[in-house]
């Protein structure tokens, strides 16, 4: 890593199920990876719909957030990825509570099949000031 650049870490968050940082910093950006809907204080995905599981995975985010004094509002572009694309009302329900008046640029896609076997997962991108 270069010396302006740094990973984000926290226990409010789940840890990294791979080879990879929960977020890192590069200059003014915060590059956040898919947050699963993992409870970070169990470890396991205990929610049982998308919309639940959409909740958790940006609680997790908020949490990353916040470890960077940042808010949603810092947020400039999430990906979201959906096993299920019918689901697709229901996880926006549940996002759209993370947001009043600002919500970031956004892209939603269906995949096959994602890490342990999850509904949903979220990435993100926030800028600095």
């Amino acid at each position: 890593m270069k010396k302006n650049d740094f990973v984000i870490s926290t226990d409010k968050a789940p840890a990294a199920i791979g080879p990879y940082s929960q977020a890192v910093v590069k200059g003014n950006y915060l590059f956040i990876s898919g947050q699963l809907p993992i409870n970070p204080a169990t470890g396991k995905i205990e929610k049982a719909t998308s919309g639940e599981q959409a909740r958790q995975s940006m609680e997790n985010i908020k949490s990353i957030l916040e470890e960077c004094k940042l808010t949603t509002n810092d947020l400039i572009k999430t990906t979201i990825f959906v096993k299920d694309l019918n689901c697709f009302a229901e996880v926006n329900e549940e996002y759209a509570k993370f947001f009043s008046d600002y919500a970031p640029a956004r892209a939603c896609v269906e995949v096959s099949r994602l890490p342990k076997d999850a509904l949903v997962e979220i990435e993100a991108v926030a800028y600095i000031e």
